[in-house]
């Protein structure tokens, strides 16, 4: 049986229409996709990603165990900065990405659902002394737009919020949303806020953001709004049989220090600047829609599409492909045994509702 989030009852009540995603019932949506994706675009979205697994890294060795796991350099964190990487294994291929929160006891990691189980065993076989973690029930709501804040403080003001800059968090320490940590971060393109709560007050912060006006969305245009953002999907896009260079993630790997030997650098230090293959976008020239597992004809060799789908806000279809790292321009897509006519665009496709690809 599904797993339920806090807000369950409430996304029945507004016709959510209810799947199963990573052994939780979620809504798809709640009447139409399309609608649900302009808001995000023009207004404001919300998204319950309670789903999402959050653990907190704690003790005098925290930082230690993290730039072990963590691709990324956890050690340039300040207070309340976030940071966004990857956990490799010992043959260079992503567990998962997550991000990380520096907090004044210790680190919250926020990771994807789906690999909730084999992440706390990565990191029970890793933990170190004097360090420890623990996965926290709390309740999570992303929201996104380019009215978020302006929403926020209409339907639940939060001190701090609209002077933190992106990849920033707050942290109340009164009234009734002590506790809660507001993250500057989201997966749209859009900007917004992701809130971390208790569970117990989910449910009135969704109501009353609804009060506000602001439309919930569901994982169908969540999915859609992350690629035209250019933005990976776990499982697609990036897995645990593929570099970090070939997922558009080179940007995330801290190479320096040299002396910091954190998990899976070896395999992937032979590839920096040599990786055969590159994660690109892909723009659809011809009638047909960009689907994952199409096969991508290109002059430099064949690729594969991770991520494919419609776009509402470009009126075309889209896609992510990873291909031979010198391929470029047009390539052709074999969709049901007929080649159709596309172009390779650098990704992202939208970025703050501005169309960025011819």
């Amino acid at each position: 049986m599904s797993k339920k989030t806090p807000l369950y009852d409430l996304h029945a009540a507004n016709n959510g229409k209810m799947v199963d995603f990573a052994g939780w019932s979620m809504p798809v949506n709640y009447g139409s996709q399309i609608a649900e994706h302009e808001a995000v675009r023009s207004d404001a979205g919300m998204f319950d990603v309670s789903h999402m697994t959050v653990i907190d890294v704690t003790g005098a060795a925290a930082l230690e165990f993290l730039q072990l796991v963590v691709a990324n350099d956890c050690g340039k964190l300040d207070l309340w900065q976030v940071l966004y990487g990857a956990l490799l294994n010992e043959r260079g291929g992503v567990i998962d990405d997550l991000t990380v929160y520096r907090m004044p006891e210790g680190y919250r990691c926020v990771v994807n659902a789906s690999t909730r189980d084999k992440v706390l065993d990565w990191f029970s076989r890793q933990q170190i002394a004097d360090m420890a973690f623990a996965e926290r029930d709390l309740a999570i709501i992303a929201l996104q737009g380019p009215n978020a804040l302006h929403k926020l403080r209409e339907a639940v003001p939060v001190a701090g919020v609209d002077d933190a800059p992106p990849f920033t968090a707050v942290q109340p320490q009164t009234g009734p949303q002590s506790g809660w940590l507001v993250g500057r971060t989201g997966y749209t393109g859009e900007d917004g806020v992701e809130l971390i709560i208790p569970p117990q007050q989910a449910a009135a912060v969704w109501q009353q953001l609804l009060d506000a006006g602001v439309q919930p969305v569901g994982l169908g245009a969540r999915d859609t709004l992350r690629l035209e953002a250019g933005l990976n999907l776990y499982g697609q896009d990036l897995d645990e049989d593929t570099s970090p260079l070939a997922s558009r993630l080179g940007w995330t790997i801290a190479w320096a220090p040299e002396d910091r030997a954190f998990i899976g650098r070896q395999a992937i230090e032979a590839q920096r600047g040599a990786h055969p293959q590159k994660l690109t976008g892909l723009v659809m020239r011809d009638k047909g829609v960009l689907r994952h597992g199409q096969t991508v004809h290109t002059e430099s060799g064949d690729g594969v599409i991770t991520s494919g789908s419609f776009s509402p806000t470009l009126g075309i279809s889209i896609a992510l492909a990873r291909v031979p790292t010198a391929a470029k321009g047009a390539c052709q897509v074999d969709i049901r045994g007929k080649q159709k006519d596309a172009t390779i665009v650098r990704p992202p496709f939208v970025r703050n509702g501005k169309i960025l690809i011819n």
